[in-house]
């Protein structure tokens, strides 16, 4: 049985108003209610507690030993719920920042953050790109999105994702060479970020032997987000993830020749402190973004072939 129905909690409400000012006309004004009203509540808790709770005296109410009892723990009690009425308010009405990569936050964040504000309309939202390694305590954020190996000990970590990727250009400059129809033929065009380990992974998932690429310098790009416009313009191939580039391979601005899905250690993680796991807004946006990100992965990431 809930506590709302063995408890009578109105009446403890004005138990504590009348025993505090030590009558029931003025408990009755501070309350909104009649006379009638605060006596008749004090008789249900009378008969509830089997004791009789004031000594009523021509001029004045008297606390009965019962009575004086009750008085101080459930002035915590009150307490106790006004702090937690105040916590539920504050955490609905905070902002929540997030520090996040720049491809991640450009890419994915940004085009589906509106789910989360849409489930969570009073959490304010703000979301900074930073290349940088988030400090907690130095800095105002709340959660970082961190792109690496991980996990690290030090934070609350939650993998999203080790997301697959593929080269991926446009389909003018795959028209240029007529075609790419097996993997040496990118080597015929500029390779964006060639320095990047996710290429030489890339040409040993394929089974080929890692060509030498100190001859692509051009656009030599670290972030995926500039790597991806760089290919978009049609300046060479990039190697980007699935996940970041549906609409672009969907309307046909980007194609990826190669769909064998390719992957590596490398993962996308959502960090925040230990000791913060369990505020309100940070745990909402962390069963949001693990489940909208494993929505997306299952959509768009290619299935291996069956053989």
């Amino acid at each position: 049985m809930k506590l709302s129905r063995k408890v009578p909690l109105n009446a403890l409400r004005v138990f504590e108003a009348v025993a505090r000012h030590r009558g029931f006309s003025r408990a009755a004004e501070e309350l909104g209610m009649t006379q009638t009203a605060v006596s008749y509540q004090i008789k249900l808790l009378e008969e509830h507690v089997g004791e009789q709770l004031f000594l009523r005296q021509p001029r004045q109410i008297v606390n009965t030993e019962t009575a004086d009892r009750m008085l101080p723990h459930l002035d915590k009690a009150f307490e106790l719920i006004d702090e937690a009425m105040l916590a539920a308010a504050q955490a609905s009405s905070e902002t929540l920042e997030i520090h996040s990569s720049p491809t991640f936050a450009s890419h994915w964040l940004a085009r589906n953050l509106g789910g989360f504000q849409l489930a969570h309309p009073a959490i304010a939202v703000r979301l900074l790109r930073v290349s940088k390694i988030t400090e907690f305590g130095r800095v105002p954020a709340d959660v970082a999105i961190r792109w690496g190996i991980g996990p690290w000990p030090d934070l609350d970590c939650h993998l999203l994702g080790r997301f697959t990727y593929a080269p991926m250009l446009s389909p003018d400059l795959a028209a240029s060479i007529g075609g790419v129809k097996q993997p040496s033929d990118l080597l015929k065009l500029p390779l964006i970020g060639a320095e990047q380990e996710a290429w030489r992974h890339w040409f040993t998932a394929m089974g080929e032997a890692i060509p030498d690429l100190t001859q692509h310098k051009r656009d030599n790009y670290i972030e995926q987000d500039l790597c991806g416009n760089a290919a978009l313009a049609g300046h060479g191939v990039a190697m980007l993830n699935h996940i970041y580039y549906p609409d672009e391979l969907a309307s046909g601005r980007l194609i990826a020749p190669f769909q064998t899905p390719t992957g590596d250690d490398i993962g996308v993680w959502l960090v925040h402190p230990h000791n913060r796991r369990n505020t309100p807004k940070i745990k909402a946006f962390r069963e949001w973004i693990t489940g909208a990100v494993a929505a997306d992965r299952r959509r768009i990431e290619p299935k291996p072939s069956q053989t």
